[in-house]
């Protein structure tokens, strides 16, 4: 019922930026006519009269629009709010869920899913201005479910629980089901992960994630940082040592997340052991960084054709925007122009002393040298940034360890068998 409220509270939200997009547009539009009578007299005045005319006409037509859809939004949710009283008290456990099985994919629940999370990529921090329904925030997942950070929910979900933890950390606009995408085609089994194998490997009890991954990287790294706080002080046996484990956005995340946690002094920084980083673009996304560029040359453009789409592109969400350089501090956005073009502030975060730092990245072509898997990478990350080359040596971002694997992409990565055996070995050792 919660996210069938937040999609409906959602409808009338897009109602109502349609009709100021339009209506700026429309202003913007007219005032351009003006300015070509502006040196020739008369036409200048009987212009401005005109427009005048026009622009209070405008004006009380789409704030009528905004009156109605104001006024529908008011009825719909008091209907909904008696609805909703006389159902029979449930939590958020209760709604749909999708487990961490390929299974699951088509499935209604996995639909509501994607469409929540497509949504907290691209528009999420406006969901969370906005405290809609559909804002994910963070918690942790269990079984398709929501895990409470208590001791009696974590001993109910992990009856044989080991010392050692992994979290999985997943990339935009996407739910902790990424882990489970061709499970059963790898695998022969749709249940299995790289959690579930590293359970049987090597001894970890997998936590997943859930979280807006539209909010800025450091958001949710500092939010990541506390919450393991918590999950480490609710876990019903002594935590002896944590890996965390992204893909793609993922891996900024845990970096960061590793990094606050260090810089607060947080009781779980000691235990860290291990952050593995999958297909993430820690120098840097190619296609966010075209996004940029078109929408600041549409912008540029004296013609309402240009100016929609750049206000709708312009419109991402501050966690893809960071996604340009690959930002995992607050130091790096604050303060900035979030859209001014090639303007890299992208700093030299240092990594945790005595964990090891590791990435696993990939190249369409199967040969790694090849232009096109230089020029593509895994079709969203080019190696270099996966892997923290940068051009300038003091740039660089010196990994511990990692594998590059060839003829495979961006999603491909994220649970395949041969980069599980790659990853097992590097947390082994």
């Amino acid at each position: 019922m919660r996210r069938f409220r937040g999609f409906i509270d959602l409808v009338f939200d897009v109602v109502e930026e349609t009709a100021n997009l339009v209506e700026r547009t429309h202003d913007a539009v007219v005032e351009r006519s003006v300015r070509r009578f502006a040196p020739i007299e008369p036409a200048k005045s009987t212009a401005q009269v005109v427009t005048g005319i026009q622009t209070a006409i405008s004006s009380v037509t789409f704030e009528s629009i905004r009156t109605v859809n104001g006024v529908t939004r008011f009825a719909v949710n008091a209907a909904a709010d008696f609805a909703e009283a006389s159902l029979p008290t449930s939590d958020e456990s209760s709604e749909l869920a999708t487990p961490i099985r390929s299974s699951a994919a088509g499935t209604a629940s996995w639909y509501v899913d994607y469409a929540q999370a497509s949504l907290n990529g691209f528009w999420g921090d406006y969901l969370a201005r906005k405290n809609s329904r559909l804002d994910l925030g963070m918690t942790l997942r269990h079984h398709g479910r929501h895990l409470p950070t208590t001791s009696d929910a974590f001993a109910a979900a992990f009856p044989s629980p080991t010392g050692k933890l992994c979290v999985f950390v997943h990339s935009l606009a996407a739910t902790e089901w990424l882990w489970s995408l061709s499970s059963e085609a790898h695998y022969g089994d749709p249940d299995v992960t790289f959690g579930t194998r590293l359970r049987d490997d090597l001894g970890y009890t997998p936590v997943y994630l859930r979280y807006n991954t539209g909010l800025h990287i450091s958001e949710n790294g500092k939010r990541l940082a506390q919450l393991i706080t918590e999950v480490v002080d609710a876990y019903p046996v002594p935590v002896e040592e944590i890996t965390l484990v992204g893909h793609s956005m993922g891996g900024l995340v845990a970096r960061s997340a590793a990094h606050y946690a260090r810089e607060h002094d947080q009781p779980w920084a000691t235990l860290l052991r291990h952050v593995a980083c999958i297909g993430s673009p820690h120098l840097g996304a190619p296609l966010e960084k075209a996004v940029n560029v078109l929408t600041h040359v549409l912008q540029r453009v004296e013609a309402a054709g240009a100016q929609v789409p750049a206000e709708l592109l312009n419109g991402r969400s501050d966690g893809v925007k960071d996604l340009r350089y690959g930002y995992i501090v607050d130091e790096e956005w604050a303060g900035k122009d979030p859209d001014e073009v090639f303007a890299d502030a992208r700093r030299n975060v240092p990594l945790v002393d005595g964990v090891g730092y590791y990435f696993l990245a990939a190249t369409i072509s199967r040969d790694p040298e090849h232009p096109l898997g230089h020029l593509l990478g895994d079709l969203m990350v080019r190696l270099p940034s996966a892997s923290g080359e940068a051009p300038e040596a003091a740039r660089r971002i010196h990994f511990s360890g990692g594998a590059v694997f060839p003829g495979m992409n961006h999603i491909h990565i994220a649970n395949h068998p041969e980069v599980y055996d790659a990853l097992r070995d590097l947390l082994a050792a």
